[in-house]
């Protein structure tokens, strides 16, 4: 076993990983022995500030469908391995408690797995024969070994939050199938009313979790998550990102060489950022491919620079759009107040939390640079993606009559 873990996750040649998984298939009863190693493997990404949804899009990223499910499969059962040691002894493993998972990361859990329980089944491992599976296995621990350390995003619940910040809350499960309907219809009066919709409940779904949380004096402070920001056309999606992070008092950072950006937030803000990024990239898509369909009906072949001026266009526009709504919105909240309402206490609020939010930002992020959209050269994508960007509805609204 120690040869062949030697061989192949401390050498980057070819050669060495056959010969550790050579090693590693001769003899049937490493297997127990190579799973455990996997699941310290995992252990040790989370002590460096990975969370089970980072590993699982770096190895879908870097490697090939049977490392991702065995990933899963090792994230669960470094899980339920963990639980069940405190079970028997009262401790986690290393020591203390084992606090519960926030949910967010139990969130994470569930889809690892659904990852893990779509594969082979668990005694066949990833698949194909022992070679192929030692082969397997010593890969992905390589990458897992390998791995850099990264902020930490707080495992732990913190039981100061209100419960209210669970992401299946009912107002944000009504906000996930307003957008859901939006990025189905064909028609856009229906998903701009649709999009308007889902825009009114967050704003009012965020300001109502800052006055209570002032209001009970509970022990609410930003948090961060990590969204994914997937090629190609990475750079146009990080700006998006970020527009929708400003655009709800969040603020982002892109770690281009993972493919993610770190969101800072309090937890309502950080759950819209979540889904109205992920709606506006679905939207942003399905104008890209009608406007690209028609652009090659007339003749035209620059298929990749008309989408990469489509998508930087679209996250520039929006950009603009997010930042003129979030200034109309404060004007609004400045004539509420003047009028005795019950907000009159929202803005002081509200910049309390932006000065917490950028103090837990610069503390995570000391050191940040900017970067350009470069490639941008299709004018025709540009003026299609700006267009595109008009006709999402983003602009502020009156609340609701409550």
């Amino acid at each position: 076993m120690d040869r062949a873990f030697e061989a192949a996750l401390y050498a980057d040649t070819d050669a060495a990983l056959d010969t550790g998984a050579s090693l590693l298939a001769a003899d049937p009863a490493t297997d127990a022995e190579v799973a455990r190693r996997g699941r310290e493997f995992v252990a040790g990404a989370w002590r460096r500030g990975w969370q089970p949804a980072d590993v699982v899009r770096l190895v879908r990223r870097d490697l090939d469908d049977a490392h991702v499910r065995l990933a899963a499969r090792l994230v669960v059962d470094e899980h339920e391995e963990g639980r069940d040691d405190e079970h028997r002894n009262g401790r986690a493993p290393g020591g203390g408690r084992r606090q519960p998972p926030s949910p967010r990361w139990a969130a994470q859990l569930d889809e690892a797995r659904a990852l893990a329980e779509a594969g082979p089944a668990a005694e066949s491992g990833p698949g194909g024969d022992r070679f192929s599976r030692a082969t397997t296995a010593l890969e992905l621990y390589r990458l897992l070994l390998r791995l850099p350390t990264l902020e930490s995003l707080d495992r732990p619940r913190d039981t100061g939050a209100h419960p209210s910040h669970h992401p299946e809350s009912r107002m944000l499960s009504r906000i996930r199938a307003l957008l859901a309907k939006a990025e189905a219809t064909d028609f856009p009066e229906e998903a701009e009313a649709l999009s308007a919709k889902a825009q009114e409940l967050m704003a009012r779904h965020s300001i109502d979790e800052a006055l209570l949380a002032a209001r009970t004096h509970a022990k609410d402070a930003p948090g961060a998550c990590r969204i994914g920001v997937d090629a190609p056309y990475e750079t146009a999606k990080a700006v998006l990102l970020d527009a929708v992070a400003r655009a709800n008092r969040c603020e982002a950072v892109w770690n281009e060489a993972f493919g993610f950006s770190t969101v800072v937030g309090f937890e309502a803000d950080l759950e819209s950022v979540e889904l109205l990024y992920t709606s506006l990239l679905v939207q942003a898509t399905t104008a890209m491919t009608k406007a690209e369909a028609a652009q090659r009906k007339g003749g035209r072949k620059r298929t990749k620079t008309f989408r990469q001026s489509f998508l930087a266009a679209y996250a520039h526009r929006i950009g603009d759009r997010l930042t003129a709504a979030a200034e109309a919105e404060v004007e609004r909240t400045e004539r509420t107040e003047g009028e005795g309402t019950p907000e009159q206490d929202l803005l002081p609020v509200l910049a309390a939390r932006g000065v917490a939010v950028r103090d837990r930002f610069t503390r995570m992020f000391p050191d940040t640079v900017t970067t350009r959209v470069r490639g941008v050269s299709d004018a025709a994508g540009w003026q299609q993606g700006a267009e595109a960007a008009d006709r999402a509805q983003v602009r502020a609204r009156p609340r609701l009559p409550s």
